[in-house]
């Protein structure tokens, strides 16, 4: 269980120890007394009840040299001693608890939590089954291995915390009627999930990195959240690409945030940001996660997305930066994972790299149905004609960009674009 620093220790500081120790700690607990009982909310209940016997006892004991490994220990013998209790209780919970202890197989030693597998891979899983909604996944996720509270998930995604709690709910029912096995599938089974697991870690880290509503346009908290949950994947599926590819566009993508706005919280481009406020060791850390994710000849969607945030990071200024090698990266990402997004992104690459009248003859050939309601398909348009000057049609096509965005950051910066092409149309 750890030594422990003998004496008191202040009440305020056990509480800070106690919260960190939950964020930290939890999701880790979680999975284990999970693996034990086989049922989310007792799991939840189990492991709450440890985290207040540590607030009961750490400030007469002392805070133990490793809380995490007394709470765990802590938790996995409450969820045993509820287990036995079950199995006096009657035949049907002793069967139930026989079930959940893996049949004949005795419990595991508890006295050394090092010796106690580590279950996250199989909570995160099982929280991103495809058999539930994208947004269940999210909260389910955020909530049992981000170990974020109801309220916080809430705030994160701006709607109201009974929401969040109604798709808790309906997210753990639906794993307990469908009998859910609690486990990390194999062969292609686990590469289809894997894809809905990096899906919901990415989804969030974007739903932070460029908000779809509220006042900011970018909310760090989401962001270092979904790079947490990615560093955690990566310790614990260190040779799968993608996950290595993920956590890499995740940590370039985040090193650019402190440029993105100004002191007033407003949009900076790309070619307008401040490269030495990028945060240059993230850049270390996603260009080394780009290297542990193998060649590039091999590349999956969140490797390629990767390599062209490289190309970004590696550019001391905008005019270095090597638009072909995006281009042909787009190329190669619209083989793999073909998208209108992705057809998007390249048709701005091919304009910046060969001209905005080739970009906008690109931005032409996209099937516009497809991105209707998406406001940065007509932002792109105005963007290629004021660059050739055609500042009337610019003007339109940012109206209706506008007329789209739901960030009050976003629609600022295309307000007054708008306003500047107006005047060099009136001028």
């Amino acid at each position: 269980m750890g030594s422990i620093d003998h004496g008191p220790s202040p009440p305020d500081a056990v509480r800070a120890q106690v919260a960190e120790t939950f964020r930290a700690e939890s999701a880790r607990v979680i999975a284990s007394v999970l693996r034990i009982v086989r049922d989310i909310d007792l799991a939840q209940e189990v492991v709450q009840g440890a985290f207040e016997q540590a607030l009961d006892h750490w400030p007469v004991s002392g805070v133990p040299d490793r809380p995490g490994a007394w709470v765990l220990t802590t938790a996995r013998h409450r969820a045993l001693d509820h287990l036995r209790r079950a199995r006096r209780a009657g035949a049907r919970a002793e069967a139930l608890a026989h079930h959940a202890l893996g049949m004949t197989e005795p419990p595991p030693d508890v006295a050394d939590p090092d010796e106690i597998p580590d279950d996250r891979l199989r909570l995160i899983f099982t929280c991103c089954h495809p058999a539930l909604s994208a947004d269940s996944r999210i909260a389910l996720t955020l909530r049992l291995v981000g170990g974020l509270a109801t309220a916080e998930i809430a705030r994160g995604f701006l709607v109201p915390e009974p929401t969040i709690a109604q798709r808790l709910v309906r997210a753990k029912r639906t794993i307990r009627d469908g009998r859910f096995p609690y486990e990390v599938p194999e062969g292609a089974e686990l590469s289809a999930r894997l894809s809905a697991v990096l899906a919901v870690t990415y989804l969030i880290f974007n739903e932070g990195y460029a908000a779809s509503s509220g006042s900011d346009l970018v909310r760090q908290d989401l962001c270092e959240e979904a790079i947490r949950l990615g560093r955690v994947l990566a310790e614990l599926m260190p040779d799968e690409p993608e996950v290595h590819g993920l956590l890499a566009l995740m940590e370039l993508q985040a090193a650019r945030a402190p440029a993105r706005t100004d002191a007033g919280g407003n949009l900076v481009l790309l070619e307008d940001q401040d490269r030495r406020r990028w945060d240059r060791e993230r850049i270390a850390r996603g260009l080394a996660e780009l290297e542990r994710a193998g060649p590039i000849t091999r590349a999956g969607a969140y490797q390629l997305q990767a390599a062209i945030a490289a190309c970004h990071a590696r550019a001391a200024y905008w005019e270095a930066t090597d638009w072909t090698r995006i281009v042909e990266h787009y190329h190669a990402l619209a083989a793999v994972a073909p998208s209108p997004v992705v057809e998007l992104n390249r048709a701005v690459a091919i304009g910046l790299a060969r001209g905005p009248a080739e970009g906008l003859a690109a931005l032409d050939r996209i099937d516009a149905s497809a991105l209707r309601g998406y406001h940065l398909l007509p932002a792109a348009r105005a963007d290629f004609l004021r660059r050739l000057g055609r500042f009337g049609e610019a003007a339109a096509a940012y109206r209706q960009a506008l007329r789209l965005a739901h960030n009050p950051r976003e629609q600022a910066f295309l307000a007054a674009r708008l306003a500047a092409c107006e005047a060099a149309e009136g001028g």
